[in-house]
């Protein structure tokens, strides 16, 4: 029997912003494989089996999925917002890479999803209507001397920044510099947002200048965009927006 493996985006929580094309992967999956809270967004079913586990084990789940496709299951593999964008389809490729031959055979398909950078500038406007680039402040698989240097060149080459795992319990500290190093690095008091649970119920978005941005503004649910140094505030009654012009004068 032929497996298959689907990686799968499940957006950034609102469910009306699951694509088509995720949500007919899950109608033929037999099995559904992923981090606790993004399997709980999946319905149980007849002939359905979610395996949800811890999220610091993506390399065991991703063997997990590829040796059921390789049975002859039919797996989806879910991230929230886009796998490939510091998701699963990443760790897959990785155990794909250092597994047997015969997961090499196997029919796999990457499908993209809403990521959170985007739903979180799409509620506040255009603020990456211009050069961006995202940044995952988590220091669990990369040295944080990266992540700083990373932070000053992008803020040196003026890119509208998108952030990623601001700030977890276990490194509050990590975002702390990151404050420090953008404020030394822009020159500038451009805007910051914190777009906190974006597209859900919960949703909060709070817009400071860089200079007023604190630590405690951010956790592990917060997309925090800076602005460049052309970003932009209409201001108006019914909600400011931010937006980057598309061009630099």
């Amino acid at each position: 029997m032929s497996g298959s493996l689907v990686i799968a985006g499940l957006g950034p929580g609102n469910e009306a912003l699951v694509t088509p094309e995720v949500r007919a992967a899950l109608a033929l999956a037999t099995d559904v494989v992923g981090y606790i809270p993004y399997v709980a967004r999946v319905a149980p079913r007849e002939g359905l089996t979610l395996h949800a586990s811890d999220n610091r084990v993506e390399i065991d789940r991703s063997q997990h999925a590829l040796q059921m496709a390789a049975e002859g299951k039919h797996v989806v593999v879910v991230s929230s917002g886009d796998p490939g964008v510091f998701a699963m389809a990443s760790a897959v490729f990785e155990a794909l890479e250092a597994g047997p031959a015969a997961w090499l055979d196997i029919d796999i398909q990457v499908l993209p999803g809403i990521t959170a950078s985007l739903a979180a500038a799409a509620q506040a406007g255009a603020p990456l209507g211009h050069d961006f680039c995202t940044i995952n402040l988590s220091d669990n698989l990369k040295p944080w001397s990266l992540i700083e240097k990373r932070l000053r060149l992008a803020a040196e080459a003026d890119f509208a920044m998108a952030f990623y795992n601001p700030r977890s319990k276990a490194r509050p500290e990590g975002f702390v510099r990151a404050l420090e190093v953008l404020n030394e690095a822009c020159g500038d008091d451009r805007p910051v947002i914190f777009a906190r649970a974006v597209t859900t119920p919960e949703q909060v978005i709070n817009v400071v200048p860089l200079s007023q941005a604190t630590p405690e503004m951010a956790d592990m649910r917060t997309m925090v965009i800076v602005g460049s140094s052309t970003t932009r505030i209409i201001k108006r009654a019914a909600g400011n927006i931010i937006y980057t012009p598309r061009s630099v004068l």
